[in-house]
């Protein structure tokens, strides 16, 4: 009831929106302007990763594929927001973060208790990103945060599930070992430089605003996540991955940082043409050069990366791209 009730909320401020940009509306298959399919695509807000990197990947294919594909990005409230507009069929493409994209698909954790949403599935995974564990130099391991405060992001995000499944593969319960703390990014900053917290998860491709803000002013190490609790977790969990942050990505941090991460991705309806979606991927990758010199995660984007920590079926016509290629 609850889903529906949001579902009819929704559809009607997306059909004043969709007039004015001129998509489909609500449970409409793609539109066609003149032999190309136009796809409207939620990324996040303006000043966001999510929607510079969307941006530009649209103004690069539209000039590319002109004839056959014409994509419009939107502003929206980012991964939670864009699964609810993809369902609706506002949107026909989104990007997200592959763990919420999964809570959805399947119905667990922060989606537990609603209808699975089944009505999309992966077109591709981006780039990472990872989650970082800002903490006072005091704080050297994750197991130093046993009794310490700690923002854990937002209540009942991404983020705060992020937080709790790390801590609990190093046996640390979020809610009884830690005092807990719910903050925002920037909020998470600002407390930590004025000693109220000793930790913060931030869960963003790096380099992070509000990181890169503090490292200006503060002092602080990012706790790692060494290669037996991260095996651990990718094992449970299909949406994380492993990489390192970067030693100089903010000042106070020299060495690489072992991380998990959880990776931007490209979902679709299950309505959108295999064709279309094959011509998405492959428009993609034929031109990642100048997405690259456009934007930088542009050139994290790699065929091995694309198909990896993604825990939902593909879209038809990714499959058949990335089999072609050999990825798959």
């Amino acid at each position: 009831m609850k889903r529906k009730i949001l579902a009819l909320t929704m559809a009607a401020v997306m059909a004043l929106g969709l007039c004015a940009c001129g998509g489909g509306s609500s449970g409409e298959a793609p539109a066609e302007e003149g032999g190309a399919v136009t796809l409207n695509m939620a990324t996040g807000g303006t000043s966001g990763t999510y929607y510079g990197f969307s941006g530009v990947v649209a103004q690069v294919l539209n000039e590319k594929l002109a004839d056959t594909l014409t994509i419009n990005v939107e502003s929206t409230g980012a991964s939670a927001a864009n699964i609810d507009l993809v369902d609706l069929g506002s949107d026909q493409l989104a990007i997200v973060q592959n763990d919420v994209m999964y809570y959805a698909y399947s119905a667990t954790d922060m989606y537990a208790e609603k209808t699975p949403y089944e009505s999309y599935s992966a077109v591709m995974s981006c780039y990472p990103e990872y989650v970082q564990i800002i903490a006072n130099k005091d704080i050297t391991s994750i197991d130093d945060l046993k009794g310490k405060k700690v923002s854990v992001g937002d209540a009942g995000s991404g983020v705060e599930f992020n937080a709790r499944q790390i801590l609990a593969a190093y046996g640390i319960d979020i809610d009884a070992d830690i005092e807990k703390n719910n903050q925002g990014f920037a909020d998470s900053a600002d407390s930590l430089k004025n000693g109220t917290i000793d930790a913060a998860f931030v869960v963003a491709g790096y380099p992070t605003t509000a990181v890169s803000e503090l490292a200006s002013t503060y002092d602080f190490n990012i706790l790692a996540v060494d290669q037996e609790h991260a095996d651990a977790l990718m094992s449970e969990y299909g949406f994380y991955t492993y990489g390192v942050i970067p030693g100089g990505t903010y000042g106070p941090v020299a060495e690489d940082v072992p991380a998990v991460a959880v990776m931007a991705t490209i979902i679709a309806r299950n309505d959108v043409p295999a064709d279309t979606i094959y011509a998405l991927v492959k428009g993609i990758f034929d031109n990642q050069e100048e997405i690259a010199t456009a934007h930088a995660k542009g050139a994290e984007l790699s065929l091995e990366t694309a198909v990896s920590g993604i825990d939902i079926p593909f879209h038809e016509g990714a499959t058949k791209y990335f089999t072609e290629v050999g990825a798959m």
